[in-house]
């Protein structure tokens, strides 16, 4: 999705007029935004035991469609829990995209639990992935477009890390400790690095603010608008976007992927870092934590390569 798309304008009153109009049942149900938004979807509790999900741009609107198909084949074949669609809403009431109704999954987001174990989280995170990865893959979403290039090979972003990388030679000499060179080079290397292994599920955008805990542990992941078949490697992102040197070995230990597969998911990790760190500065308060969480990224993927 551009920059220059517009965003429709999105709120309760909106959600609550969408359903009374389409889901007439559901029409006295309270509705209330979550507290953590994300960017490609604003999202909206309704009553207890559902949850509204709205794409807030254009290039998010073929997730609908794509999450409604996959999520039942998962649903109960993994180890924790994934939404479960209930219905799917049209366009109406000055909102032009299709938009979804999901059971509500309790819990809170990594980032907000203070009782995280976060050893655990690695080891349980694996595992989620290691299982989703062995799910019969035919038919699944092949990488490409909808995916955001994600389960691709990450040279489709060449161009953009090239940039950044010029960026910060330019403007900011290494001032900030960034060892652009050594930047390059991972770049290099995942670029002469072929995949390997057969197309499998991947989940796409596994960070964070997408990994919901109870009791302090891991019990669901959702949006998984960018999921697909192809490389997994862009999965592994999160063992330099989360964890420490520790919980990263054992992450990897347990998620079993070849060097091969840690090079290029280095790469995907420091593109997204990359692209952030050199952006724009942010104007919010989360805009400000995830471009600290991507300037953390970089070091972490140049002290530690976890895998040859």
């Amino acid at each position: 999705m551009t920059t220059a798309e517009r965003r429709p304008a999105i709120d309760a009153d909106l959600v609550a007029r969408l359903v009374a109009a389409q889901f007439p049942a559901w029409a006295s149900l309270p509705v209330r935004p979550v507290p953590a938004q994300g960017n490609d979807n604003r999202t909206f509790r309704l009553g207890e035991v559902l949850v509204v999900r709205l794409p807030s741009a254009a290039g998010y609107v073929e997730a609908v469609e794509k999450e409604d198909r996959v999520l039942p084949a998962l649903a109960g074949a993994l180890p924790v829990a994934v939404p479960v669609p209930v219905a799917t809403g049209v366009p109406g009431e000055g909102y032009p995209f299709p938009w979804s109704v999901r059971r509500w999954l309790p819990g809170v987001t990594v980032d907000a639990d203070p009782a995280l174990d976060r050893m655990s989280l690695a080891r349980d995170l694996a595992a989620f992935l290691v299982a989703f990865q062995r799910l019969p893959a035919d038919g699944g979403p092949a990488a490409g477009e909808h995916s955001f290039f994600r389960g691709t090979h990450p040279r489709v972003y060449d161009g953009e890390v090239r940039a950044a990388l010029e960026t910060l030679r330019r403007s900011r000499s290494g001032d900030d400790g960034l060892d652009v060179d050594a930047c390059a080079a991972v770049w290099e290397e995942a670029l002469a690095t072929d995949r390997e292994g057969s197309p499998v599920w991947f989940h796409g955008d596994v960070g964070v603010g997408n990994l919901l805990t109870t009791g302090g542990r891991l019990s669901a992941v959702i949006d998984f608008g960018t999921c697909g078949v192809g490389d997994p490697a862009c999965d592994l992102v999160i063992a330099w976007t989360c964890f420490d040197a520790a919980e990263r070995r054992l992450f990897a230990d347990a998620v079993g992927l070849p060097p091969p597969t840690w090079r290029l998911a280095r790469a995907w990790a420091l593109w997204k870092a990359l692209v952030t760190v050199t952006g724009p500065p942010p104007d919010t308060v989360v805009g400000r934590y995830h471009r600290g969480i991507q300037e953390r990224a970089v070091r972490a993927v140049l002290a530690d390569p976890v895998s040859g």
